[in-house]
């Protein structure tokens, strides 16, 4: 478990996006197990590609005009039952972080693994986002 002093600017760098932080397995289930409207699903964490790449993409994509209903956020390396708990919902991908899925209505629409996000621009990360967002017909984030 990284410490949670070190950690908790990389976590506002999300929640003050109005990301909500799912903290406990209970948390995860209850968001991602309703498989109802679209879910942004990230796996935050302290590596480089997370800092550099992922939560810059989100920032971006958060200016887009098309939003899903809802984004979500673990922290693998700190929250290990909401992270466990998130990642039984991404079926067919091993666990991967940072990494970012997009759900519509229980389904995975977009996977965005680490092997994605390492080594790509934000702005590409972004516009990945972007395009999969425009894909949902989704109105503003909630």
């Amino acid at each position: 478990m990284y410490d949670p002093v070190m950690v908790q600017p990389m976590r506002e760098e999300l929640t003050q996006l109005g990301v909500q932080e799912l903290r406990t397995a209970e948390d995860a289930q209850e968001v991602l197990g309703k498989k109802e409207g679209s879910v942004l699903l990230i796996v935050n964490s302290v590596c480089g590609c997370a800092a550099g790449n992922a939560r810059p993409a989100v920032a971006m994509a958060k200016h887009h005009s098309a939003q899903p209903d809802k984004m979500v956020t673990v922290f693998a390396g700190n929250d290990a039952e909401a992270t466990a708990a998130a990642r039984e919902y991404i079926v067919g991908y091993p666990p991967s972080s940072p990494a970012m899925a997009l759900f519509q209505n229980g389904e995975i629409v977009l996977m965005l693994e680490r092997k994605d996000i390492e080594g790509r621009m934000a702005q590409e990360i972004a516009q990945d986002l972007n395009i999969a967002f425009d894909k949902l017909g989704a109105g503003s984030a909630s």
